[in-house]
């Protein structure tokens, strides 16, 4: 897949260029470059940060870094099960459990609720930094929802987390999770207060929390997109009425002109009859005239004859 030229593959996490130095010069630059193409996409192109991630596993297989990009890949694009799969590959080369949470949540995305609860109650969890034991929280509140235990999953969201007053990179997502649980019981003001609670402390816009709290306040929010459109087609529909008439217009002005220049032209051709009328009348009677002399002067000339003839 091509990649930009503004893409030097240096923009990636030192640790992960750390790992890459095992591959040889080349193929570690274009390894990273892919990577930093998945880190790119996978938000606003997760189908783009797929395929780039397909690229580097192809090219290093064996690095983990890779193997974790691709399961984050697959994961954007719901491809669970392909995601569980690099996860647990990178998993077995570090060693770590920071994936866990990740990958109970690709069991519940594989309809399997059950098993993600039971992932959320083994020792590995307790290995997992702060951030790391919300997100698990979080996934195991999920898990409750998808086996209908609503009430169950406000008591897992419940912690000194939620309480705190501190803003963490968590917080906007936990309180988040908590006021949708609220609302699906019906407990509707509690959780208009939780979305309020979630749009404070939301600073890079990552949940649309300020969108739910106005659906419950009752506020209705107008594209000012669709409204331009819509004004646009109203402005093209007035022009196309005027621009209708104005034809209509035309055209009944061209048949005025046609039915006058067809009376013109009828009365022309009937005066032409009328003078053509008239001039046969006239050579009819100028014959006549000259026919009625000539007899006179034939009667004057032929008596002598006659009488000599006598």
């Amino acid at each position: 897949m091509p990649i930009p030229e503004d893409v030097t593959g240096d923009e990636i996490d030192k640790d992960v260029r750390q790992e890459l130095q095992s591959l040889p010069k080349t193929l570690a630059e274009d390894v990273a470059k892919n990577l930093v193409m998945v880190a790119r996409l996978i938000d606003e192109d997760p189908e783009g940060a797929y395929g780039y991630s397909r690229v580097a596993l192809r090219l290093a297989s064996r690095v983990a870094a890779v193997r974790e990009a691709a399961g984050f890949a697959a994961y954007a694009n719901q491809k669970y099960s392909e995601a569980l799969a690099e996860f647990r590959a990178a998993r077995r080369m570090t060693g770590t459990v920071d994936l866990w949470p990740m990958m109970a949540d690709c069991e519940r995305g594989l309809g399997r609720p059950e098993k993600a609860l039971d992932m959320a109650g083994t020792p590995e969890v307790h290995k997992l930094d702060k951030a790391g034991q919300v997100e698990m929280r979080l996934v195991a509140a999920g898990a409750r929802r998808d086996m209908g235990q609503l009430d169950a999953a406000i008591v897992t969201l419940q912690s000194p987390e939620l309480a705190s007053h501190s803003v963490q990179p968590w917080t906007a997502r936990l309180r988040y999770a908590y006021a949708d649980a609220l609302l699906a019981v019906g407990r509707e003001n509690e959780a208009r207060e939780w979305f309020a609670k979630a749009v404070e402390a939301d600073r890079d816009g990552s949940t649309d929390a300020s969108d739910r709290l106005a659906e419950l306040d009752g506020v209705e929010f107008v594209d000012a997109l669709d409204e331009d459109d819509d004004v646009a087609d109203v402005e093209a529909e007035d022009k196309g009425t005027v621009e209708a008439d104005a034809d209509a217009e035309d055209a009944s002005d061209a048949e005025v002109v046609a039915d006058a220049k067809d009376e013109a032209v009828a009365e022309d051709e009937a005066a032409g009859a009328h003078e053509a009328d008239d001039e046969a009348d006239d050579e009819a009677e100028a014959e006549s005239e000259s026919a009625g002399e000539r007899e006179k002067s034939g009667d004057s000339d032929g008596s002598p004859v006659q009488d000599g003839k006598a």
